[in-house]
């Protein structure tokens, strides 16, 4: 049964009676319009930037979605005794708060049973009221600002670790790893962006470091010449930027044509390939994190990046994250034995499912937990994990949270 939605209630003792009436046609399984005497057809939304400088990123979210929708189709899942056909309604959103509000409320109005995004923060963390007033439950495969799954809201979830833990270890590791006492900020302006980078700056600083300055740009621009200016003025030891490849590689290439020797460290925005198509050389030696144990050492990844490749090409960042997000919502649908959102959002809550990137468990807010965090060096375009800090042996660059058997520590 899907409830009038609030903008949808009706006033006035006619209003009262009509509303009745269409809860009461509605009600239960066969009023659903996607179910039918004999099958069930089941919607998952998809929701990413498709267009402009990070659709390739979105395309990463899409196929990785769709890859697991079609490997869903292939297992004779049967829901209730019938079988279900599972469909993906992909959407763009452009990487714009407004026009994720707008997609979402197009997929709720479509009828999804549930949706697997957004990509972006700033995007996933609007949307989410619209899904949560339709009680549709959302897992965002990429969105890692802790504000997403802090609103309340008892459908929302996310699959990799949020930006309060990737800050942690990137504050540490740019202290204890890469000996930086002196440091600059950059950020986008963005819920991701500002986000991590205040995460980061919160956690270094509590490791002793030194902040000399903190700049904004946006994340439309590709020439920073003059932060970049300001920054060399300071000499720090360290840059961080908290945003997107978009704008990180051609940041660092800059950088470096200002003979700025600093070490340039970033957030999993700019930890894609992508990044070093656009920062080329002047990648060498750089660092970028991202949420979760390198692609090789997850449980299922060497499978999936064998099936993944075969079919779409190289994987940017996400898509395992949004074939696990696909997989969570239709182990839950199983465990309920229904796809309705009423029937199965509560076994959501209490899931263990063993996917590609871990063993999907979520806390209290909706949170990966037990979410790893793993750092990297770039050396010849190619991304190196770093294993451990050379003087104490411990194991900085990847947060221990989850052991390669998915089994959450």
């Amino acid at each position: 049964m899907r409830l009038v939605g609030k903008s949808s209630i009706l006033t006035g003792s006619a209003g009262l009676v009509l509303a009745v009436l269409v809860l009461s046609g509605c009600s239960g399984e066969e009023g659903d319009s996607r179910h039918s005497a004999d099958h069930w057809d089941v919607k998952i939304g998809s929701v990413a930037p498709l267009s402009g400088p990070q659709s390739h990123l979105g395309a990463d979210n899409e196929n990785g979605a769709r890859l697991a929708i079609d490997d869903a189709n292939t297992q004779d899942i049967r829901l209730g005794g019938k079988p279900v056909h599972f469909e993906l309604l992909s959407e763009d959103d452009a990487a714009d708060p407004r026009t994720a509000t707008i997609v979402a409320q197009k997929l709720v109005d479509d009828g999804v049973n549930g949706v697997v995004g957004h990509l972006n923060s700033g995007t996933t963390i609007p949307a989410a009221r619209i899904y949560a007033d339709e009680g549709i439950p959302q897992i965002s495969p990429s969105a890692t600002n802790p504000k997403y799954t802090h609103q309340g809201f008892p459908t929302a979830f996310r699959v990799m670790a949020n930006d309060e833990q990737q800050g942690q270890v990137l504050g540490q590791f740019a202290v204890h790893v890469a000996d930086a006492r002196t440091m600059a900020v950059i950020d986008d302006a963005t819920a991701y962006g500002q986000g991590l980078a205040n995460e980061f700056e919160k956690a270094a600083s509590r490791q002793g470091a030194r902040v000399l300055l903190h700049e904004h740009t946006d994340d439309h621009s590709t020439d920073f010449s003059a932060i970049l200016t300001r920054i060399k003025a300071r000499q720090p030891d360290l840059i961080f930027f908290g945003g997107m490849d978009a704008q990180s590689g051609p940041m660092l290439k800059q950088l470096r044509e200002l003979d700025l020797k600093s070490v340039f460290l970033t957030g999993d925005g700019g930890c894609s390939k992508e990044f070093f198509e656009l920062a080329g050389e002047a990648s060498e030696g750089s660092f970028c994190s991202l949420p979760g144990l390198p692609l090789e050492e997850m449980p299922k990844g060497r499978d999936f990046k064998r099936r993944f490749e075969a079919r779409f090409g190289a994987i940017q960042d996400y898509a395992p994250y949004s074939y696990d997000a696909v997989g969570a919502l239709i182990a839950a649908m199983k465990k309920a034995d229904s796809p309705l959102p009423e029937r199965y959002l509560p076994y959501l809550k209490t899931l263990e499912y063993p996917g590609v990137t871990a063993l999907i468990r979520f806390d209290v807010h909706g949170d990966l937990a037990g979410g790893a965090v793993t750092v990297y060096r770039w050396h010849q375009g190619i991304r190196v994990p770093v294993r451990e800090d050379a003087s104490t042996g411990s194991q900085l660059g990847i947060r221990s949270g989850v052991d390669k058997n998915g089994a959450g520590k």
